[in-house]
């Protein structure tokens, strides 16, 4: 069947500028095509031409528009415009170019299917009316579903869809820190606009595995608890999974408060959280001095689920921009669960079939392919890294529910947080049994992995023992002894909110606990105990602290005098303790 072209214009062509036409037609597409004229006066000083649903717009307005997206994609290329404005318009020539346009079949909940882009790509941004820019999501043979970025009021049915071919991507740059974003890169900060350094695209392929290097240089998170039995290296995912208010948020942020001055670039990226929220956490990173080294990406509940959806996606892009620049980058993605909440509403909306938990059958992906970005880049890729905290919430403490143990599956390790633990005081509640990291001592310096010893050990006999004597009234004088030392060590995990611990405070604390230097403490007492010990020793052992902060090494002479000098301060502070009893005792005796 022969094709037919259409001709829109204002007046005729003569037969010398149809054999041009015809002589076009059969260059571009190799056979004959029909020409067919129609009389429009919307086309003055030039013409349409229409094939299938490729346009080739020769009017004024078509190639005023041809002439704004090249100067457009200079200034994308170049980052200004003004110095290459003339050198462009005075080399520019209007050519034949296809516009490949279709128009909206129906628009509804941030979702629109159009009609007529046969060769639209996967992940391919179009333009609506009004500048509304969607996302393709799914190819049909009767037409393509994208989510829409932008109010969906504003596409109406019938209206003109156009092909930018381009894939979404994010601005980046140097000007990003310290400031807050949306999922699109655009401040909403209130402090004017940033200057981007570039422009990457949200989706690209992980590095592979001959760009990687192994995950051996810890990034501490000043949480005792976790620095000492699950550590965590620069390039690694671990996931932080928990029930609602248990504290996974402020292990995050305690990880990020601990990176100041350590060269590190935090990336925090909010799914779904309250807007209050988003505001209470970056004004805690400006008090803390943290928000310059910061930038927060934020899609919140109030935002459409598309934006939900590309949020981590955008913030990845922006941390591999550090990381491919030799840097290091921490990436907190709060909360995965809401991402899968917000991508399954978008592809049931788009008409993909539900499976478990009325999740589509590519959710796993959809977290993989963004995880999998995180890593230690090879030396000949410049060295840089991108360690991810990803956060999931769980229901009444099943870790074994569809999206949880997706992410385990994907990531290198999780921190469990137990919501009992939490109600008792013990924070961060982290379950020293389920959690687990997968590269271990291999990221963890070799102060902290010999002070720490088996102390995880330790922990999980107090435990089997704390279940046993529930039910036991007498007990023998080992297993009391052994009671108290775990209680004593689970008080001495217990940490304030926003007050990280240095390295070398670490190392004091976990040699010192496992002598059983504070086997003589009240458990109530543990915590004061330690704050004073732990001054006590940057007071009189300077030297002591500053060589343990700065090599990360412990030796066994460095190792023998922390233990004389804990228990010479344990028993100064027994002592002290006895004293003020005493003096108690003998005030009441006078009262």
């Amino acid at each position: 069947m022969t094709r037919t072209a259409r001709i829109y214009a204002s007046v005729p062509p003569n037969e010398a500028q149809r054999a041009r036409f015809e002589a076009f037609l059969k260059k571009k597409y190799g056979e004959d095509i029909a020409l067919e004229f129609h009389e429009s006066s919307l086309f003055p000083g030039g013409f349409r031409l229409e094939v299938g649903a490729e346009i080739y717009d020769w009017s004024v307005n078509g190639r005023f528009r041809q002439l704004r997206d090249t100067l457009t994609q200079v200034a994308d290329e170049e980052g200004s415009i003004i110095p290459l404005m003339k050198e462009t318009l005075g080399s520019w020539t209007p050519a034949a170019l296809a516009e490949e346009v279709g128009s909206v079949r129906s628009v509804g909940d941030g979702i629109a299917v159009a009609d007529g882009l046969a060769h639209a790509e996967y992940g391919e941004i179009l333009l609506f009316p009004g500048g509304v820019r969607g996302m393709v999501q799914t190819l049909d043979k009767d037409g393509v579903g994208c989510i829409l970025f932008g109010d969906d009021a504003a596409v109406e049915e019938d209206a003109t869809v156009r092909r930018t071919k381009k894939r979404a991507g994010m601005p980046v740059g140097e000007k990003f820190l310290g400031r807050v974003v949306n999922a699109l890169g655009d401040p909403i900060d209130g402090k004017g606009a940033v200057k981007a350094e570039g422009y990457r695209p949200i989706e690209a392929p992980a590095p592979a595995i001959i760009d990687r290097q192994p995950v051996n240089r810890p990034l501490e998170t000043g949480l005792l608890a976790i620095d000492s039995m699950f550590p965590i290296g620069r390039g690694q995912r671990e996931l932080i999974i928990g029930d609602r208010q248990t504290g996974k948020t402020a292990i995050a942020v305690d990880t990020i408060l601990n990176q100041k001055g350590k060269g590190v670039i935090c990336i925090y990226v909010a799914i779904g959280q309250k807007a209050s929220s988003v505001a209470r956490l970056v004004e805690t990173l400006r008090s803390r001095g943290a928000l310059d080294y910061c930038i927060v990406v934020n899609a919140s509940a109030g935002e459409s689920a598309s934006m939900q959806y590309i949020a981590p996606y955008a913030g990845c892009a922006m941390g591999e921009y550090f990381m491919e620049r030799g840097k290091d980058v921490l990436i907190v993605y709060d909360d995965l669960s809401k991402h899968a909440v917000a991508y399954r509403a978008l592809s049931l909306l788009l008409g993909r079939s539900p499976g478990r938990e009325a999740y589509p059958g590519d959710v796993f992906y959809l977290h993989s392919r963004l995880l999998e970005r995180a890593a230690h880049l090879s030396e000949a890729r410049g060295g840089g890294s991108m360690t991810a905290l990803p956060i999931v919430e769980t229901q009444g403490g099943d870790v074994s529910a569809y999206i949880p143990t997706n992410i385990i599956s994907i990531t290198d390790g999780q921190i469990f947080l137990e919501s009992s633990l939490f109600f008792a005081g013990q924070r961060p509640a982290v379950n020293v049994g389920l959690s687990v990291s997968r590269v271990g001592g291999a990221a963890q310096t070799q102060a902290v992995k010999k002070a720490a010893g088996a102390i995880r050990l330790d922990l999980a006999q107090y435990r089997e023992i704390e279940v046993f004597t529930q039910f036991a009234s007498d007990l023998d004088d080992a297993t009391r002894r052994q009671l108290v030392y775990g209680q004593g060590l689970m008080r001495l995990l217990r940490q304030k909110q926003f007050h990280p611990m240095a390295r070398h405070a670490q190392v004091i604390t976990l040699v010192a606990a496992l002598r059983h230097a504070m086997q003589n403490i009240p458990p109530e007492q543990i915590s004061a105990f330690r704050e004073e010990m732990l001054a006590w020793f940057e007071q009189n052992c300077a030297e002591l602290c500053e060589r343990i902060q700065k090599t990360g090494q412990l030796s066994e002479e460095d190792r023998a005098l922390i233990e004389a000098r804990a228990a010479e301060f344990a028993a100064q502070y027994a002592a002290g303790g006895a004293a003020q009893d005493a003096e108690g005792a003998s005030a009441g005796d006078r009262a």
